[in-house]
């Protein structure tokens, strides 16, 4: 049997359904879900979409002890590729040093029209990481 965990987090909007949004296993945190549904980024420009996606995934990289410098893997989804510009600055700005592999997808729609980009993520963990408590850490910079 292996070890797993399934959460939420509180920095992620709230689910609707029996869905989880991260899971660790082996080291590995996989995310998926991440939009800026329930932030103040919902409904304006895919930039700043990412931008909030960005935040909520630093801080959860933050809660597992680790930063986005651990990023292995994203996947962007979003309603059209005419944005591919206006994500490329974006990433470069919010993920400057993360080097992680990335795909863009082009969907037909996501779980709302306020909603532009959907984002996966897999982190690898530090080595002995812990279960988090979903709240990050004061003494973690």
């Amino acid at each position: 049997m292996t070890n797993s965990e399934r959460k939420n987090h509180p920095y992620l909007a709230q689910l609707v359904g029996p869905y989880v949004q991260a899971a660790k296993h082996d080291g590995l945190l996989f995310l998926s879900g991440l939009t800026a549904l329930g932030s103040s980024a919902q409904g304006r420009s895919v930039g700043e979409q990412l931008a909030a996606i960005g935040q909520a995934l630093a801080n959860i990289a933050k809660c597992e002890r680790t930063d986005l410098s651990s990023l292995v893997k994203v996947t962007l989804f979003v309603t059209s590729l005419s944005f591919a510009t206006e994500l490329r600055a974006a990433w470069s700005e919010h993920f400057a040093d993360c080097s992680a592999l990335s795909s863009l997808v082009q969907i037909g729609k996501l779980q709302s029209p306020d909603v532009l980009v959907e984002v996966e993520a897999v982190l690898a963990l530090p080595p002995g990481s812990v279960p988090s408590n979903g709240v990050p850490s004061s003494d973690l910079t």
